[in-house]
């Protein structure tokens, strides 16, 4: 009990910005879905709560500033070096180096604006779900340690070593996306549209990684994340055929 303890408070010091910092475990990646989880399901809530006394686009800008907040705006910075990285014209060493500088450029500016505006669309045109945030929420962290499972890390240390534990990122993966699905599943056909949505969302993310870099980086995670989120919160929204 003691190491599981510590593996979930490992995973909950990595991918929030709450509680502070804490070593991390060779089991980490076990835990990611479980905080993803809470996580939906903390922003599902103050969704819902927002929701009933103010306008749905206020309520979908508190809950993206929230999610911001909570996760310390990790996965937007690797969304935004990864716009940077991916996207422009340039060599796979280029690449890696504009990944590592603390600086973004235009490309990563406008990914990440075009990202939150599509959350904000998306937040705002249907009725608030807890269920439908804390089901996307674990499934895109699931979709994180897929990623670490499918693709090679493609520079040495950094992220790769934290996750150099197969076992225990195949075992985040299965425990992230199988219960993130059912629980996202479970609000009906828009939340089956959202598994879709940010499953195809992930894996576009990694082909271009795979593509462009050889692999994945810690940036290319984050990425992963706010691309499911982002696709699947924009499935959601579309109507049955």
């Amino acid at each position: 009990m003691p190491g599981v303890v510590t593996a979930l408070r490992s995973a909950w010091a990595l991918l929030t910005a709450v509680g502070g910092a804490a070593p991390v475990q060779d089991r980490v990646a076990m835990w990611f879905g479980p905080v993803g989880l809470v996580l939906g399901a903390v922003l599902g809530g103050a969704w819902w709560g927002v929701g009933t006394v103010a306008p749905p686009l206020v309520a979908a800008v508190l809950v993206i500033a929230l999610d911001a907040g909570l996760t310390g705006m990790l996965h937007l910075d690797g969304l935004a070096d990864s716009g940077d990285g991916l996207i422009a014209p340039m060599d796979r060493d280029r690449r890696l180096a504009v990944m590592r500088t603390p600086d973004v450029g235009a490309f990563g500016v406008v990914t990440v604006v075009v990202a939150l505006l599509l959350q904000a669309a998306a937040l705002a045109s249907g009725p608030a779900s807890v269920v439908l945030l804390a089901g996307l929420w674990a499934l895109s962290r699931g979709l994180l340690a897929a990623t670490a499972v499918v693709l090679p890390c493609a520079r040495p240390g950094g992220m790769g070593a934290l996750l150099a534990d197969r076992r225990s990122c195949v075992a985040g993966a299965f425990g992230g996306v199988v219960p993130g699905a059912v629980m996202a599943a479970a609000a009906g056909w828009r939340g089956v549209a959202a598994v879709v949505g940010a499953v195809l969302g992930a894996a576009a993310v990694m082909t271009v990684a795979r593509r462009r870099l050889g692999g994945y980086t810690g940036d290319v995670l984050g990425a992963v994340v706010v691309i499911a989120q982002t696709a699947g919160l924009v499935a959601s929204t579309l109507h049955r055929p």
